[in-house]
């Protein structure tokens, strides 16, 4: 039987468009340009794009979370004059540093993480869901996140910290999923429960539902998410097969009912 749920954030809890993360950057940007610069807008948001991609791109193939604070960094260093790698190297971050100051990151970093708060409202069945769920499990959140302070101050402001036993992020842990140190992070969080006793919910087939079952957890796949999320993604396949299949966050406990009905016959 399930005793504990681990539900993935965005995409999962909180759908992310990218109209919605684009204002989230949008107002980064702006404040960036003005209190740091002044700088041209439009300069400072192409270069996030750039910096963006490149993290991606490097560090996502390694299991690592990229790092808010280091694209920021990397921002302001090539505002002010320093130019960014050639295709193929990598940044010297040391160097960067010396270009800007641990506040000014700091600062910039929690206008970010404040403005995703506001702009990206969560799934509208979200509460609901949390708190029946902890009514009968250990819940907790398992999120790839650049920013674990976002999700804290994310579930603080809607409501879920009473009902969670924990907020296990990557930027925490130092990995993602579907590494299995993660999952051994959330398992621990939860007072290591035997592995094929707890559900990860998520829409990432690859992190969610692969990383979960190849951890000996049961996994539920949330099928659809925006159709412009800039989130990363990938096709679902049929290396694992999921212990059920939702359409959204709103669908999860009928769906555990009938995982725990079928496990008990």
């Amino acid at each position: 039987m399930i005793k504990a749920v681990t539900l993935d954030f965005g995409n999962t809890l909180v759908p992310v468009t990218g109209a919605g993360l684009g204002g989230v950057v949008g107002a980064t940007v702006e404040a960036m340009a003005d209190r740091l610069g002044p700088f041209d807008v439009a300069t400072v948001r192409a270069m996030w794009a750039e910096e963006r991609e490149r993290q991606f791109r490097e560090e996502v193939p390694q299991f690592r979370e990229v790092d808010m604070a280091q694209r920021i960094g990397r921002i302001l260093a090539r505002l002010r004059g320093m130019p960014p790698p050639s295709p193929g190297e990598r940044w010297n971050d040391a160097a960067a540093a010396l270009l800007s100051n641990p506040a000014e990151i700091a600062w910039a970093v929690d206008i970010y993480s404040a403005a995703f708060v506001v702009a990206v409202p969560p799934d509208p069945a979200a509460l609901r869901v949390i708190s029946e769920l902890a009514a009968r499990y250990r819940v907790a959140i398992l999120s790839n996140w650049p920013l674990a302070a976002t999700i804290d101050r994310y579930a603080e402001a809607a409501g879920w910290t009473p009902h969670l036993r924990a907020i296990v992020v990557s930027q925490r842990v130092g990995t993602i999923k579907p590494h299995p140190v993660i999952f051994a992070a959330a398992l621990a969080a939860l007072g290591d429960p035997v592995p094929g006793e707890v559900l990860h919910v998520g829409d990432d087939w690859a992190a969610d539902v692969v990383g979960a079952k190849r951890a000996g957890w049961r996994a539920a796949w949330v099928s659809a998410r925006p159709a412009d999320s800039p989130l990363p993604d990938s096709e679902r396949d049929s290396s694992v097969e999921a212990d059920a299949e939702i359409a959204s966050i709103g669908d999860l406990v009928a769906a555990l009912e009938v995982l725990e009905t079928t496990a008990g016959r």
